[in-house]
């Protein structure tokens, strides 16, 4: 969604850095210096964005790593909530802000999943997916196959929700424009419900279990 938004409404790609390397490249070439400076500004904001949501993890969970994960996800919610209600916002400003927020998303993803998920593009998903297929060739243990194949549906699904983000986002912005990222906004708040929910099902499960261990 955010990338699709990023596109229609400022023509510039904001999940990823790739591209715009190229661009730097081909601006450099046509000797556009200024607007080459701003593709490095692009790359440099999507860093940041990256450095920024480690930095926090690390600090927050020296004393509360139960939710150091909470704050990235608070500040991506906010910078996309302040762009929603935006209207004549530099579209600058709105690519760095939803490059710095996605190098956020993705740092956060990638460190939660221990660097095995991906959420703000696809190539490095399309890369491990090939190579999962092809070893779905040369597997067979039964463990490893079950294993495999969970890895398998587990990128097929990122790819899938990818695509449907993608053109529901695009089908939303033609009515809605950046309106669109509130629809985003509410994903990742019942996202971060879901998940301090789950932390403390598993806290009581294990309080009831220590107590029924105790009484025995």
């Amino acid at each position: 969604m955010v990338n699709i938004v990023g596109v229609l409404s400022v023509a510039t790609l904001t999940t990823n850095v790739t591209g715009h390397f190229a661009f730097f490249a081909e601006e450099i070439s046509l000797k556009n210096y200024a607007k080459a400076i701003t593709y490095i500004f692009y790359v440099l904001f999507f860093l940041f964005g990256a450095f920024t949501c480690n930095f926090l993890v690390e600090l927050v969970s020296i004393k509360k790593p139960r939710i150091s994960h909470a704050l990235p996800m608070f500040i991506e919610i906010l910078i996309l909530t302040i762009l929603g209600f935006s209207t004549d916002l530099n579209p600058l400003y709105i690519a760095y802000a939803l490059l710095f927020t996605m190098g956020l998303q993705n740092a956060l993803v990638t460190n939660i999943s221990q660097s095995v998920v991906r959420t703000t593009h696809l190539t490095g998903l399309f890369t491990d997916l090939g190579i999962n297929l092809s070893q779905l060739f040369f597997t067979k243990k039964e463990n490893e196959m079950k294993r495999l194949s969970r890895i398998i549906y587990l990128r097929i699904s990122i790819i899938v929700f990818f695509f449907i983000g993608g053109v529901f986002g695009g089908l939303l912005f033609v009515s809605f424009q950046l309106k669109v990222l509130f629809l985003a906004v509410t994903l990742l708040i019942i996202a971060l419900l879901l998940d301090n929910a789950i932390i403390y099902f598993n806290l009581a499960k294990r309080r009831m279990k220590a107590i029924k261990s105790k009484s025995s």
